[in-house]
């Protein structure tokens, strides 16, 4: 066992037997490195990657290539997900260097961290090839390398810096050109973009749902709709058992990367729920109710947090849990397996490799007959190895998931799902945030450590923030404040407008960075640019209102070029552009007013049940425990009071 045998990472703990001598990252490796003028690898990963498995297996694993990385570098191996701001910066690194990324993702620096050379994958042959040439480099031409590495180092210090701009007045043209420009890259066969592998990329569509509805633009709308049920019956959702695996390796959303991420279910949950209650199609809701299904089942801790993902591969094998055989489906189907093969595609279109199926449909089907084949199959899988877990939980996903759990009951009445959003709330309340709004970012085991990133505030406070929506409960708004609080004091950057990914008292790296671009998961950024919105409109704090709107003028130039890049910036612009309403029910009939008008509002609309006297700026004056009373309030601004939904739809 190397150094990470007493770490609690699961990717870390994966390592632990490798003959390479492994450190984690810590004050020790570089100490020795400086001493000893070796080059550092910085080795990342997560522990359901499956090329991070492979590259274990054939390099990590291999006694002749582990002797010559311990002689001659010292040896750091981390867990991106748990050092978001390690990844960040070396990703970086590496993307300048090579215009690619991913994971496992290898860096090599000096002894003071500055970058030389990186990639991802590498197999056993280039990879010796490599750590020759650099040993020879460093020992025949170290100027040039330390002053390449202070090039590099200054590279990923200036990318995506962000200048104070001039408060803008945001337009729709400005959004419209940019659905002109990104539009091109629709696929209007399989949904998502023309483009291999796929990823999910949840906000994009947020994003473009919510603009299709504001501008009552169908083809953005019918573009979102494809793509979600091109999805929902693809091999990139789970046809047996629920949830979504991280992405597809192929344009028709069929053969997946089998992992699955609480982060992507999470925020498809959102996703799935406002498109559900933009159409009240069938679809969305089953798969609403089987990804939190999986959630609950696969993901859900004893103490209500969720865990962070289950591994791709199971026995050494990526997908082996989750495909199958013709032969194994007849032997556990028997006289249903003609209807299976046609419904869940066990044909030409579902074949993979190796004589295995990954299970796609083609169409909804609901019936019984159907749903006896799925729970056969699910119990039949139940007893196969099951792929590892990784059971870190991470506040900023979790926040994702509340997030999510929230949203599907609004969409669906479903008290399971607000109720599971709670009692993950509870769980972060419980062991994550701390007195006066400090977070930290991870619990393994009981054991809490490394603090907190934006990310962690950004996404706890939005979640937060909706749990407030949908319980009246004041407490989750004076949480939110300190949140808020925390993240200004020590992330957040005067000379721009904007929030370091890291606090103040942080680690101090290579460089400091600042998240902006919305990829999977949105830029902590725009996260928090939303939730100083969100709040600031509730509690009549027109300086938090300025915040965002100065973080956002600050993006607004560059959406049009890029918006799949800054849809979360959309978000907020549309946000800005059309306004949005805060109905605010109480009395006797208001738990099904706001049901319904939840439900038929509209997608700028937020319902807010007023359960008793307040003083909060939203709720002042607007409670009453005789008489049902709905106001339509928009930028702090209430019209008189209506009785029923239909007076309010018509104010809305």
């Amino acid at each position: 066992m190397n150094r990470l045998g007493n770490e609690t990472s699961p990717y870390l703990l994966q390592h632990k037997n490798n003959p390479v001598d492994w450190y984690p990252w810590c004050e020790e490796a570089w100490e020795k490195a400086k001493k000893e003028k070796k080059l550092v690898l910085i080795s990342i990963g997560y522990s359901a990657c499956h090329w991070c498995h492979v590259m274990e297996h054939e390099v990590f694993e291999d006694e002749e290539t582990a002797e010559y990385m311990n002689a001659n570098f010292v040896n750091i191996k981390v867990d991106r997900e748990e050092r978001p701001d390690i990844d960040q910066v070396y990703m970086q690194a590496v993307q300048l260097m090579t215009q690619r990324g991913g994971w496992p993702l290898n860096c090599f620096v000096l002894p003071d961290g500055k970058p030389i050379y990186g990639g991802t994958y590498f197999p056993k042959d280039q990879w010796l090839q490599i750590l020759n040439r650099l040993v020879e480099l460093q020992n025949d031409q170290l100027p040039k390398l330390e002053e390449y590495a202070e090039r590099l180092t200054e590279g990923v210090r200036n990318f995506e810096v962000i200048e104070l701009e001039d408060e803008s007045s945001f337009d729709s043209d400005h959004l419209v050109q940019s659905i002109e420009k990104w539009s091109g890259n629709f696929d209007w066969n399989e949904g998502g973009m023309k483009q291999a592998p796929k990823f999910p990329m949840p906000n994009n569509y947020l994003f473009l749902q919510q603009y299709g509805e504001l501008f009552q633009d169908k083809n953005v709308l019918e573009f979102v709709d494809l793509t979600l049920t091109k999805m929902a019956r693809g091999g990139i959702y789970d046809q047996l058992g629920g949830g979504f695996y991280r992405y597809s390796v192929d344009a028709i959303w069929k053969v997946p990367h089998f992992e699955k991420m609480l982060y992507d279910n999470g925020q498809l949950l959102s996703l799935f729920a406002k498109a559900y209650i933009r159409t009240k199609n069938e679809e969305y809701q089953k798969v609403i109710s089987q990804t939190v299904s999986f959630l609950q089942e696969e993901l859900l801790s004893e103490d209500g947090g969720f865990y962070s993902a289950l591994d791709a591969d199971s026995e050494g094998v990526e997908g082996k849990y989750y495909v199958w055989t013709k032969e194994e489906l007849k032997e556990v189907l028997d006289s249903d397996y003609d209807k299976a093969v046609a419904y869940y595609s066990v044909n030409e279109k579902g074949y993979w490799e190796n004589d295995n199926y990954i299970l796609c449909r083609s169409s909804l089907d609901s019936g019984t007959k159907t749903e006896t084949i799925r729970t056969k199959l699910l119990e039949a899988r139940s007893r196969r190895i099951k792929p590892e877990l990784d059971d870190k939980i991470l506040t900023s996903w979790n926040a994702m998931t509340i997030s999510g759990l929230t949203d599907s009951f609004v969409a669906t009445g479903d008290q399971n799902y607000r109720d599971l959003a709670v009692q993950c709330a509870g769980y972060l309340e419980s062991n994550l945030l701390k007195t006066g709004g400090k977070l930290y970012h991870s619990c393994q085991k009981g054991i809490v450590k490394i603090d907190g990133f934006l990310e962690d505030y950004a996404f706890t406070a939005s979640a937060f923030l909706q749990l407030f929506e949908v319980t009246s409960n004041e407490d989750y708004l004076l949480k939110t404040k300190e949140l808020i609080d925390f993240a200004i004091e020590q992330f957040y950057d005067a000379n721009n407008g904007l929030f370091n990914f890291t606090a103040n008292n942080s680690e101090v790296l290579i460089a400091r960075k600042q998240e902006i671009t919305d990829n999977v998961i949105p830029a902590s950024n725009s996260e928090m640019a939303h939730v100083l919105l969100t709040y600031g409109r509730y509690v009549g704090n027109n300086e938090l209102i300025s915040m965002s709107k100065q973080m956002l003028s600050n993006m607004w130039q560059y959406i049009p070029n890029y918006a799949s890049g800054y849809s979360n910036w959309g978000l907020l612009g549309l946000r800005f552009i059309h306004g949005y309403k805060e109905v605010v029910v109480s009395g006797p009939n208001a738990t099904n007013i706001c049901a319904t008008l939840r439900s038929e509002g509209g997608p700028s609309v937020v319902v807010l049940h007023c359960v008793k006297e307040s003083e909060l700026s939203i709720f002042s004056g607007r409670y009453s425990e005789s008489e049902t009373r709905i106001f339509v309030c928009e930028e702090g601004v209430c019209k008189a009071p209506v009785s029923s939904v239909d007076e309010a739809l018509k104010l809305i």
